[in-house]
């Protein structure tokens, strides 16, 4: 097996895979395939995955954060999109103890995320539910542990640059050491 990417083992990034497949499969029972919320759901979904991605590959912590925080953005206008979907066609929005009650999935999604430390390349997530109520209060519930977990990640790398600095800063740091060396080795 080969060795993952950093990003692939964060519970951020694994929940975000989930999201993406789980707003695909949404979009494409329940949404028009023609219309533009089913492109913007989708897309959202996806920058929701790509950005941890992405900002992992940065060089720089502050470039790892933007695109931590552009990931965070997108995940809260699909948060958008499923609670408008909700409010459009009638579905009560459920409190966090209804969907620990009538939810079970969310057990199987987790335990699933956390028994793996990266997710294997065609994770067997459980279907989502026929029911379009039990649905819509699924993905919702997910999306906002997905943001807590992103929110808490993006702190994390802040007090990282805080701590470590930046790349400029870091860059810095080592032409003076090569200097202060070179200076008295001549």
């Amino acid at each position: 097996m080969s060795k993952k990417a950093g990003y692939e083992y964060l519970l951020a990034y694994k929940i975000t895979v989930l999201l993406y497949d789980y707003t695909v499969e949404f979009c494409n029972r329940w949404i028009n395939k023609y219309s533009r919320t089913h492109d913007q759901m989708v897309q959202a979904a996806r920058s929701g995955t790509q950005n941890i991605a992405e900002g992992y590959k940065q060089e720089s912590l502050k470039g790892y954060i933007k695109l931590t925080g552009v990931a965070r953005g997108s995940l809260e206008e699909l948060l958008k999109d499923y609670k408008a979907f909700a409010r459009q066609n009638g579905l009560e929005i459920w409190g966090a103890e209804k969907c620990k009650r009538e939810i079970g999935e969310i057990r199987g999604i987790w335990e699933m995320i956390k028994n793996n430390p990266t997710l294997p390349d065609n994770p067997s997530f459980p279907h989502l539910p026929k029911d379009q109520a039990k649905t819509v209060n699924l993905l919702i519930t997910l999306i906002s542990q997905a943001n807590m977990l992103i929110d808490r990640l993006i702190t994390s790398l802040k007090e990282k640059h805080m701590k470590e600095g930046g790349y400029t800063e870091q860059l810095y740091r080592k032409r003076t050491e090569y200097r202060r060396q070179n200076y008295f080795a001549e």
